[in-house]
């Protein structure tokens, strides 16, 4: 895909291929720049007039709140002058009644009438007396005896219940008991009057006087809408309220709207005294029902007017008024609030697309010029390229600039010179490993020597001790000897020539060693499939070792890991301190991995998997690594990789 992606720029000049690479990376930023400025403006302009908006139907239905409020309050305080008033008439029609019932006593007192006629004319003259439309006066004795009453004199009421179930009776008959002579009481309690047709309980108020001498709680009582509510006047100056509130608009189409807990509109513009409560959007959501359930919040529905072509987004700020049970509404459709914001965004799109044009015209000249600039110092940089391609190493590029193509010629030229460097290193480490290989194969060879020969010395010694020399065969018995002997000293010289030298301590900057060690491998030609990753510990300590020695350990370690990454893979060489003062080198290859069974037999010599191997090269490396008083230890999992770890100790034991 990549292939047929860019192989029309295989043949392009260098400036048509900067052009091709570059105007984009100028194009795509101003794009994407502009869309993200655009994108930003344009939701910040939508959230300023949307919170602008959101903030107008909160006013509003504050406003409509302290608008009911202030006409509520406005009638409580009319109410409470008009109560004043009526606790007063009622208090002056129980004086009044108990004058007349104090005089029939004193006509009593007097000898005059007796005392059952002296009631009698007393309940007579209350029942005349009447109290608004179907108030009256009546009067019962603290046991709760009705001894006067339009209705149902006669009858014991002390146990009657007001429609809240308060014994109201019982505790007028307490109250008057304990009042002070000459004291007007008075109590209000709900109250439904069956006979007289009464569907909802009223508020009755009743003013009383008790009469000690006949023990009378005399009491003037009647509805307080018959006695001080002026429904005309309350009715005129709501409706006034309703059309202050219908008038208020709410930018373009919206509106203020009440409902009462049933969903009924109270104030509407069309649907006023028509209940709503199921009512759906246009997503078939009761929207109503959500409002009047949870009475305080905001709500967002889809809404089709009559004409519409589409639902549009409404939104209803909606809050409660709890003296009249209403929930006040303030709403309006989301597209009036966005019309400014819709005009900002056709500006920017506008801009930015001229801004574009004008933008890739300059950038495609300045890439013109860019590409001259570049272009000299590349085709000469080019020119030594191809001359250390064909072998000349020690070729160089000049370094007359402080840019990147400066750093990249002087990091050419490092570069190159360590190319040179690790060629000869190679070479000698090469050399060096040849050397180890025949001295392990030598060792061997020599142990399988020096048996045979010990038998055949030790025959000929007593074949020659067993003769005389003048017997002929003593001549080849001690020309076997002599010769025998010459080839056990041919051996034991070749022994102390195979024989690993003793390692020459000195301070050794592990890290330093290993890097140029790694870097050497890197450019190997086995390891130009496998990534080299460096994790060297910093402030590491020097070591006590052997430095071509430890170099030999770590090429012949990095090398194994790279035959065993044959397809690809990533080899990790890590240094640390443990705890024990040992520097710990650590190579993590991806490869292959060793099965179990081999991992117990590969430091042995002449023991290898490879088809090509000599199985020397880890006998090498654990022979050094102990003589250096270290260790070595792999752990390896068979498609997971390998962990071969060398532990050097920083001050190593006389060797």
């Amino acid at each position: 895909m990549r292939r047929y992606l860019f192989s029309f720029m295989t043949n392009l000049k260098l400036r048509w291929k900067m052009l091709v690479l570059v105007m984009p990376l100028v194009i795509i930023p101003i794009f994407v720049v502009g869309g993200v400025i655009g994108y930003i403006s344009t939701k910040q302009a939508y959230r300023g007039i949307t919170q602008t908006s959101r903030d107008d139907l909160e006013h509003m239905a504050s406003f409509t709140i302290d608008l009911l409020n202030s006409h509520y309050q406005q009638f409580q305080v009319y109410k409470q002058d008009k109560m004043r008033t009526v606790h007063l008439e009622l208090a002056t029609l129980t004086n009044l009644s108990y004058n007349l019932v104090e005089a029939q006593d004193r006509q009593y007192r007097a000898g005059k009438v007796d005392l059952r006629t002296a009631k009698e004319e007393a309940r007579k003259a209350l029942k005349r007396v009447s109290v608004g439309m179907t108030g009256y006066i009546y009067a019962m004795t603290t046991k709760g005896l009705l001894e006067v009453h339009v209705a149902r004199e006669g009858e014991n009421v002390y146990d009657e219940k007001d429609e809240n179930g308060r014994p109201f009776i019982r505790i007028m008959c307490e109250n008057a008991l304990k009042a002070k002579p000459g004291e007007v009481l008075y109590i209000v309690y709900p109250w439904r009057n069956e006979v007289l047709g009464d569907k909802y309980p009223r508020k009755k108020v009743v003013a009383y006087r008790y009469f000690p001498q006949w023990d009378w709680i005399i009491a003037s009582g009647g509805y307080l809408e018959e006695t001080y509510e002026d429904v005309a006047f309350e009715r005129r100056s709501f409706a006034e309220l309703k059309e202050k509130i219908r008038s208020k608009k709410v930018g373009e189409t919206g509106y203020i709207f009440c409902m009462d807990d049933t969903g009924t509109f109270t104030i509407h513009p069309s649907g006023e005294g028509q209940n709503f409560l199921n009512a759906v959007d246009s997503s078939g959501n009761k929207f109503i029902k959500e409002m009047v359930e949870k009475k305080r919040g905001w709500i967002r529905y889809p809404w089709r007017n009559k004409g519409d072509a589409s639902p549009r987004m409404k939104l209803v700020r909606y809050d409660y008024f709890k003296p009249w049970g209403w929930i006040v509404a303030v709403g309006s459709y989301e597209d009036e609030f966005y019309r400014e914001a819709n005009k900002i965004r056709g500006r920017i799109v506008t801009t930015m697309t001229l801004l574009t044009i004008l933008t890739g015209l300059v950038a495609t000249g300045l890439v013109f010029l860019a590409a001259k600039v570049f272009t000299d110092p590349i085709n000469y940089m080019i020119d030594v390229i191809r001359k250390v391609k064909k072998g000349r190493l020690d070729e160089q590029m000049e370094v007359d600039t402080g840019d990147e193509l400066g750093e990249l010629a002087g990091a050419f030229n490092r570069m190159t010179t360590i190319i040179r460097q690790n060629k000869e290193m190679e070479a000698s480490l090469a050399q060096q490993g040849k050397m180890a290989s025949l001295g392990v194969l030598s060792s061997g060879v020599a142990h399988e020597i020096n048996n045979p020969l010990g038998v055949i010395l030790g025959y000929a010694s007593y074949l020659e001790s067993k003769i005389t020399e003048e017997d002929p065969t003593y001549k080849y018995i001690h020309e076997i000897k002599r010769e025998s002997k010459r080839c056990k000293k041919i051996v034991q010289d070749l022994l102390s020539y195979a024989r690993t030298p003793k390692p020459a301590l000195e301070p050794t900057d592990i890290n330093d060693l290993l890097g140029q060690i790694v870097g050497f491998a890197a450019n190997h030609t086995d390891m130009h499939h496998v990534t080299v990753v460096r994790e060297f510990a910093p402030d590491l300590p020097p070591v006590m070792a052997d430095g071509d020695q430890i170099r030999q350990v770590a090429i012949n370690l990095i090398l194994n890991a790279g035959s065993a990454m044959t397809a690809g893979g990533v080899l990790t060489v890590r240094t640390f301190l443990d705890q024990e003062q040992y520097v710990n080198i650590v190579f993590s290859d991806t490869g292959c991995g060793i099965p179990r069974e081999d991992q117990e037999r590969i430091f042995e010599p002449f023991f290898t998997t490879k088809t090509k191997g000599t199985g020397l090269g880890l006998a090498i490396t654990r022979q050094i690594v102990e003589m250096h008083h270290g260790r070595i230890a792999i752990d390896s999992e068979v498609g997971r990789g390998t962990d071969v770890t060398v532990r050097l100790p920083l001050e190593p034991e006389e060797l």
